[in-house]
């Protein structure tokens, strides 16, 4: 990995989110990816569920798959930094998870529901330090073509899917930084590197390089001067 000039970890939390079918997972991987060689890495929150797994997924890759008790008792807990019922499962971020590894100055990127990017946006310290981008595909046939494609769903759950995204839209304008519309991959893909970037670029630990630089630069200028006398 780069030791970038221009990039370092400060704790930052980066939210995705989007209706079911948009194709964030898909976006996230490929910039982790494509974003380490600058120096810019992006730890990813795997959530805890209560849905069964699915063919292909693994435990503590995809999802933390827990029972609806174990999930009850961890929400009563205060253990989740977001939760929501979603098509008829629950969802949650691990508070300790996210919060610790933004102590240490790690940044942090989350896939989860409008209700979880909500929950956070409203939550003024963690506000001050992240970034909520939505992500959706470029039409209401696109996004059911997409998830009848999946094969996963059946016709009621696709039209549920459908309902809800149309709602995401409407209520989540008003608090996403940043709306991506994933029509080409490769597109989507800068235009989330872009945003992301863009916030790297804004952050604090970033003037305080350079600032470290400009200490340096003038003691070796003293220095110099100094030697000259």
């Amino acid at each position: 990995m780069s030791n970038s000039s221009n990039f370092h970890s400060d704790g930052t939390l980066f939210i995705v989110s989007g209706p079911s079918g948009a194709g964030k997972t898909t976006l996230i991987n490929r910039v982790r990816e494509q974003l380490k060689p600058i120096g810019v890495r992006l730890y990813f929150s795997v959530s805890h569920t209560t849905r069964q797994a699915r063919a292909g997924e693994q435990e503590g890759i995809n999802y933390y798959y827990v029972s609806e008790e174990g999930f009850t008792g961890m929400a009563e807990r205060g253990e989740f930094l977001e939760y929501a019922h979603v098509h008829a499962h629950r969802y949650g971020t691990s508070r300790a998870e996210v919060l610790g590894r933004m102590s240490r100055g790690e940044d942090v990127i989350l896939d989860i529901d409008y209700q979880g990017a909500r929950q956070i946006a409203e939550d003024p310290a963690l506000k001050q330090r992240s970034l909520n981008i939505f992500i959706f595909p470029p039409s209401i046939e696109a996004l059911e073509r997409r998830l009848r494609d999946r094969g996963l769903n059946t016709d009621g759950d696709i039209e549920l899917r459908l309902r809800k995204a149309l709602d995401e839209i409407d209520a989540g304008k008003e608090f996403y930084d940043y709306i991506i519309i994933n029509d080409d991959l490769d597109e989507a893909t800068e235009c989330l590197k872009a945003a992301i970037i863009a916030r790297k670029l804004k952050t604090k630990t970033a003037l305080d390089a350079i600032h470290r630089m400009a200490e340096r630069f003038k003691e070796e200028r003293d220095g110099r001067f100094a030697r000259g006398h």
